[in-house]
């Protein structure tokens, strides 16, 4: 799997790690700078560049990840199958499918812009607060699965009723039901409306 800042410690030459560095924007998504990555999610939390990608099988299934219980912000719950935050200057779409690679050990195909959504979710378990320009992708997954234990906890792929059903009992991330109700129209054109989305 490859190592990239996201997933690896760096030290620089006097001993200590790397910061990670997010893309602070404006409300129109415009680029005005940067911050660490936990100093912009401390409260009220910084507006940060961010992406979600939803991707689904053959039969229309949602592929669903469970975020690693030694993640520092939401462990163990599920969410959209990858998300997380492009580098300064990165684009998007090529943080989206590097992170998924990443993470899930895939690289999505068909994947295609799904519009953009801004939010302030504060997550209470960890008092973080998300708040993001997210930038939406849908695609498909069309090789097997081969997830880093590091990021993901578990995997499953649900229809639209198995994840109403696992959503009404199992915990999700603060994010999920923004990120999904904004990338819905996108999921349709992908999947067919029979698949219920």
């Amino acid at each position: 799997m490859p190592i990239t800042p996201a997933t690896a410690t760096h030290s620089s030459s006097n001993g200590t790690a790397d910061a990670i560095l997010l893309e602070l924007v404006d409300e129109d998504g415009v680029t005005i700078g940067t911050a660490e990555k936990l100093t912009a999610h401390q409260p009220p939390g910084q507006l940060h560049r961010a992406f979600s990608v939803f991707l689904f099988d053959e039969r229309g299934r949602l592929l669903l990840q469970q975020r690693a219980l030694s993640k520092y912000h939401s462990p163990g719950v599920w969410s959209n199958t990858c998300c997380g935050h492009p580098y300064p200057g990165e684009a998007p779409f090529a943080a989206a499918a590097r992170r998924t690679f990443e993470e899930l050990g895939v690289s999505p195909t068909l994947l295609a812009e799904a519009g953009t959504v801004r939010y302030n979710h504060p997550d209470p378990a960890s008092g973080l607060v998300e708040q993001e320009y997210n930038h939406l992708y849908v695609g498909l997954v069309q090789s097997p699965l081969r997830p880093d234990p590091e990021e993901v906890g578990d995997t499953a792929y649900v229809t639209s009723a198995e994840l109403e059903a696992r959503h009404a009992e199992d915990p999700f991330s603060a994010w999920f039901m923004t990120v999904l109700d904004a990338a819905r129209p996108a999921i349709r054109e992908l999947t067919g409306h029979s698949a219920g989305w």
